[in-house]
């Protein structure tokens, strides 16, 4: 693959992952929650299912979605619940700026391991992933070349892309927070949570592609 096709690549990679999805607002929401550190968990859990999708798509996976009506809206709807499930419990978040600020010297309840689980679930039970992994990856793909080793370099800049970005998301999360009173922190974490709601509804709205 050419140094070109492989910076246009990223560079509409860059604009797609930075632009606020669930993955970003997770891991803005854990920054402020949990600190930095443990942020991090939930990034890995991002970057592991954007490796699990990408090679879903290579192996044929986001063609049987766009293919299949039933399977396509047993993901949409298994998504679109995780999602609402998720939204629900931040809203009704009844934190404190204290429990925020020392997130990260109190595990408690909200292991890292649920942090990282979250993030990958979000993103691996989300059918517009597959369908726009299928769709946007075979643009840069050379058909005349070994394509798994294509797709394993495509998967390694989008999954090191995708971590900064949360990164940065994350940071800036974790620093909000200590500038907010109370009723700040606890009206991002519900503005996070209204978000993740309303990214619910228009999957639960969003349709498969038909020809």
């Amino acid at each position: 693959m050419d140094i070109v096709t492989l910076l246009a690549f990223a560079a509409v990679s860059f604009v797609g992952i930075a632009t606020p999805g669930p993955t970003v607002l997770l891991a803005l929401t854990n920054g402020s929650r949990h600190g930095l550190r443990r942020a991090v968990a939930g990034m890995i859990g991002a970057v592991l299912s954007d490796f699990v999708l990408i090679g879903a798509v290579a192996i044929g996976l986001g063609a049987l979605l766009a293919a299949s009506e039933f399977w396509f809206s047993m993901l949409k709807w298994a998504g679109a619940a995780y999602l609402a499930f998720l939204g629900i419990m931040l809203l009704r978040s009844k934190g404190t700026i204290d429990a925020a600020l020392n997130a990260g010297a109190s595990v408690g309840a909200r292991s890292t391991f649920s942090i990282g689980l979250k993030s990958f679930m979000v993103a691996a039970t989300n059918p517009k992933g597959y369908l726009f992994f299928s769709a946007f990856l075979p643009q840069f793909i050379d058909p005349t070349q070994p394509q798994a080793r294509q797709y394993a370099l495509l998967a390694l800049v989008f999954a090191a892309l995708d971590f900064i970005i949360m990164f940065g998301y994350a940071f800036f999360g974790s620093q909000a927070v200590r500038f907010l009173k109370t009723s700040g922190a606890l009206w991002l974490e519900r503005a996070c949570g209204g978000a993740l709601l309303a990214l619910a509804g228009s999957l639960a709205f969003y349709r498969r592609a038909t020809a």
